[in-house]
């Protein structure tokens, strides 16, 4: 069956097929089919006559559901629907709407479902929102390969737990509108909601990212939680999977295909793979079916197999070009192939493996060191729950490697002398961190549920800026002190 060629062309065959079966629903509203579609043209009436410009900034205020709503409106009156984050401060939303509105016409006009359909933001190391512009094949190509790569277990109702300013949670709750089978939102997310939605369908699909997971782990142990059999698939992404809860996570969806993908928000998907607490820590699967990849600093000169590079993708699932700010975390495109700068290599049989960011990477005792792989040693550690891995300048070394940890429920972490040796069975010496550092209570992430690397590294360098004895240092009382 062809569903069409933008992103919102299946909500009227659905709303004609399935007008009773729920399309969307959240803890403050359930439309269905029949209902979302009539409410999305309505207000695609209203933009229309209203002449509204070719991008519309949606602010995100008024809850998930009128969002979306918003957001499929402004699709059908042919614009392009640019989400924005409520918590950004007045003088970044003005930026970014100014930078919204001085967007060109594209010349000529683009073919039909090359038009621009959303604009999504991410945040570039300078802090500032980087805009991201995609067209309607890029998410329809995604939405098609997830069918055709996940089977039948893509088949069950979606919920997608988290904030549409994430993409991965916008495009979660648009693949199950473009399914036929349905998205269930949150306002806020909630571990206990998110388990009850789950359990509420015979076949449920769960998008969510890692720290989610975990938390759903731990209230399900509080509270002595049965299985939910009704998942069929859990999709992990947006921050690498702690494998060793894999077979908690198991137990917890028992009927459930477990899968992490890598992507980005320039890429989409890229590589994917079942979840194993086995499988190599940097791995991060194989190409999606419509996906070829290249490790090298250029597409067209790639490195000897095994070896390290940047990672380049070709696929139709691209986004197209920039709007707002941007710094040297830019993806860079060459002849149709695109890197977000990240850094892997490929094995004899095709897995790709990821060492980590260009721009995290650190130059110490003359070898390039990837925080990546010394996070993902250190979370191996059943103590360990959470780690951040810095490169900060020190007067002696040049720079220092620093670990940032928060301890697992009712565990105790051992003295730092152990943590190195943990390190050093499985790394170069020169990997392991050489000031430890314990972090007390929530742990900081961002806004998308990836570690906030930015806010651990001010913290440690205001503790670090303190004189001895000169009272508590700010950071310790936001929960940083060092470990010995």
């Amino acid at each position: 069956m062809t569903l069409g060629t933008h992103v919102h062309h299946p909500l009227a065959h659905w709303a004609h097929t399935r007008p009773h079966a729920v399309a969307l629903a959240s803890e403050n509203q359930c439309l269905t089919f029949a209902d979302l579609h009539a409410r999305v043209q309505q207000r695609a009436a209203q933009l229309a006559t209203a002449q509204a410009p070719a991008t519309v900034l949606l602010p995100g205020t008024g809850g998930v559901v009128h969002t979306l709503v918003e957001f499929l409106a402004v699709l059908a009156a042919g614009r392009c629907a640019a989400v924005g984050d409520p918590a950004w401060p007045a003088p970044i939303a003005q930026s970014v709407q100014a930078a919204i509105a001085a967007l060109p016409p594209l010349v000529p006009p683009p073919a039909p479902g090359q038009e621009p359909f959303y604009i999504g933001f991410t945040s570039g190391s300078s802090g500032m929102p980087k805009g991201f512009r995609r067209h309607h094949q890029s998410w329809v190509e995604s939405f098609r390969v997830s069918q055709h790569d996940f089977g039948e277990a893509m088949a069950g109702r979606i919920v997608a737990p988290g904030s549409l300013t994430a993409s991965l949670f916008l495009f979660g709750a648009l693949l199950g509108l473009w399914t036929g089978a349905g998205s269930v939102v949150q306002e806020h997310f909630s571990a206990e909601r998110t388990l009850r939605d789950l359990a509420s369908a015979p076949a449920t699909v769960l998008v969510a990212v890692p720290s989610q997971l975990l938390l759903m782990l731990q209230w399900a142990q509080r509270r002595h939680c049965a299985p939910v059999a009704q998942v069929q698939l859990v999709l992990i992404s947006g921050a690498r999977w702690m494998r060793e809860h894999t077979p908690a996570l198991r137990q917890l969806f028992p009927q459930a295909r477990i899968v992490e993908f890598y992507g980005a928000s320039e890429a989409s998907y890229v590589a994917w793979m079942d979840a194993s607490e086995d499988a190599p820590p940097q791995a991060v699967g194989r190409p999606f079916s419509n996906v070829a990849l290249r490790i090298g600093e250029h597409p067209h000169t790639p490195v000897p197999q095994g070896e390290a590079g940047r990672i380049w993708v070709r696929s139709p699932m691209l986004f197209m070009d920039y709007v707002h700010a941007i710094d040297g975390s830019a993806a860079v495109q060459e002849d149709g192939w695109l890197s977000v700068r990240d850094m892997g290599w490929l094995d004899a049989q095709g897995l790709l493996h990821l060492c980590g960011r260009e721009s995290r990477m650190l130059v110490t005792q003359g070898k390039n060191l990837f925080p990546e792989e010394v996070e993902a040693r250190l979370l191996a550690h059943p103590a360990i729950a959470q780690a951040s891995v810095l490169g900060l300048p020190d007067p002696l070394r040049g720079l220092r490697v620093h670990a940032v940890l928060a301890a697992a429920p009712g565990q105790t972490l051992p003295n730092g002398l152990a943590l190195a040796q943990w390190c050093r069975h499985t790394l170069e010496a020169y990997k392991a961190p050489r000031q430890w550092w314990l972090w007390h209570g929530p742990w900081p992430h961002t806004r998308s549920g990836k570690t906030d690397h930015t806010a651990l590294a001010a913290a440690v360098r205001t503790h670090l800026a303190q004189p001895s004895g000169h009272g508590t240092p700010p950071s310790e009382a936001a929960g940083l002190h060092a470990w010995r």
